[in-house]
């Protein structure tokens, strides 16, 4: 090893992958009689390499040798190393580039054939050395192996693929069948004689419709565990008009969102689409009698955890039943029920016309008057 290299000082970039650049900083104020500069190279675990001005090899660490199966390397030319593995056009002409201009290379990936390993996909980093007393600078390079993390990341790409077009397809036959139940339910109220049983049975339809309606609008979102409030509610009205409010009807159902950034987990989106539904056929079942005229309106307001979801209409309201005991529907049933899975509270006024349900959530109890109003 020349004098040269031995009084060079070394200027490294702070990055991990030139941790082997960093520890050999110092080896020239430090090392007089070569054993540090050798120490050094026995134990780096990331191969390294020193090469001269002419890119022949003054020095190389054992987990380079070992790598690359090379037990005489000092004097002889990079590319003569091993079966010929580093005789790579583009590489030499980025090592001479570095050698000649001070150029630096950080993490440029290169495929190389190991012995017993096959091809591997390597990190090269390289920096040249200061210019010295001596005849020319040296070169030090490094290698990280990362073939097994690409290798893991492709695999889990690949997986993430396979698991979003499971689901699609899931879904696709989940729609299907809603589809296919909510026909078998209409037909079947259509030849019932009783009433009674005819009514249920149509209320069951409109569940099941309403349900396909929901699967089909989180189908249309896009994949993941958050969804724009906005679109999804504008998607699940018209959705619900179309597919409950017969040609003849002339009631509008109509959503609108007053927050800016209404980002909601995807599981809570479920609840809110559930929510507007049995809302909404209520609202048809009960508000819009003798093929009244009317509108619906889904709002949303607030975001994080103070929001507030309503469902109100302008038809006749809640009919006063007298001093009996209130009936409870199903419907009025799976509302309270969403809500307090939610952690949220359920507000009714009678707004002559119509009804105004609210489904209110405070980060704070004492805030929830204060919530925005849709």
């Amino acid at each position: 090893m020349s004098e040269e290299y031995r009084q060079a000082k070394f200027q490294m970039a702070d990055d991990d992958r030139l941790q082997p650049f960093r520890q050999l900083r110092s080896v020239a104020e430090l090392d007089r009689g070569g054993s540090l500069t050798r120490a050094i190279l026995a134990t780096v675990r990331e191969p390294l390499a020193i090469l001269d001005g002419d890119l022949r090899v003054i020095e190389a660490s054992i987990s380079f040798c070992r790598l690359f199966q090379i037990k005489h390397v000092q004097g002889r030319l990079l590319w003569e190393l091993g079966d010929g593995q580093w005789d790579i056009p583009i590489l030499r002409w980025l090592l001479e580039a570095v050698i000649s201009s001070d150029t630096v290379i950080e993490g440029h990936e290169v495929e190389l054939d190991v012995p017993d390993l096959g091809r591997r996909l390597m990190l090269l980093n390289a920096r040249r050395t200061p210019d010295g007393q001596g005849p020319g600078p040296a070169l030090l390079i490094t290698l990280e192996d990362i073939t097994a993390p690409r290798q893991d990341a492709a695999l889990n790409a690949l997986l993430q693929k396979q698991q979003e077009t499971l689901l699609l397809e899931v879904q696709h036959r989940v729609s299907n069948s809603l589809q296919i139940v909510a026909s078998i339910l209409m037909l079947k109220a259509r030849t019932v004689q009783s009433e009674e049983t005819r009514t249920h049975l149509r209320d069951a339809h409109q569940r099941v419709v309403s349900l396909a309606t929901l699967q089909q609008q989180l189908r249309m979102s896009a994949l993941g565990d958050r969804i724009d409030v906005g679109p999804y509610l504008t998607s699940l009205c018209a959705s619900l008009a179309r597919s409950m409010i017969a040609d003849d009807r002339d009631i509008a159902v109509t959503a609108t969102v007053t927050s800016a950034a209404a980002i909601v987990k995807a599981i809570d989106a479920v609840s809110y689409g559930l929510i507007v539904t049995e809302l909404v056929i209520n609202a048809l079942k009960h508000g819009f009698p003798d093929g009244r005229k009317g509108h619906i309106s889904v709002a949303f307001a607030g975001e994080g955890d103070d929001w507030c979801l309503s469902v109100s209409d302008d038809g006749v309201g809640q009919l006063d039943k007298g001093s009996g005991p209130k009936h409870i529907g199903l419907g009025t049933s799976i509302v309270e029920a969403l809500a307090r899975n939610l952690k949220a509270r359920v507000d009714v006024v009678q707004c002559n016309p119509g009804t105004a349900t609210s489904i209110i959530h405070a980060a704070k109890q004492d805030a929830a008057t204060e919530l925005p109003t849709p």
